[in-house]
């Protein structure tokens, strides 16, 4: 099977010495990660964020680009680049990391 790009959310929670605000509470994090399926490009992308001594917590599939231009999604000439480059290299490539905090989680309600 041939491999593809896709496009993950990834959270992190803290860890010493990960480079984060100190009042972040972890952060948000876009990849991508090349595979033959999705199931191995969480893999890797959880491999090499846990190398970097991040603490990852949860990921988030969000397809591979022909999935998600057919449901509609606009993707700019920088982010294939990436995903090019992604699946050029067999990479896990950060495109953004977001540090959160508490008031990010804080109920509008």
């Amino acid at each position: 099977m041939a491999q593809q790009v896709y496009t993950l959310l990834v959270q992190v929670g803290r860890a010493p010495d990960d480079g984060m605000p100190k009042d972040a509470v972890g952060a948000a994090m876009v990849c991508y990660a090349s595979g033959v399926d999705e199931a191995e490009a969480v893999r890797e992308t959880v491999a090499i964020i846990k190398q970097a001594g991040l603490a990852p917590i949860e990921v988030t599939g969000h397809g591979t680009i022909d999935e998600r231009l057919a449901e509609g999604h606009d993707i700019p000439a920088e982010e294939r680049a990436l995903m090019q480059r992604a699946l050029d290299e067999n990479a896990v490539i950060v495109a953004q990391m977001e540090p959160l905090y508490d008031e990010d989680f804080d109920d509008e309600d």
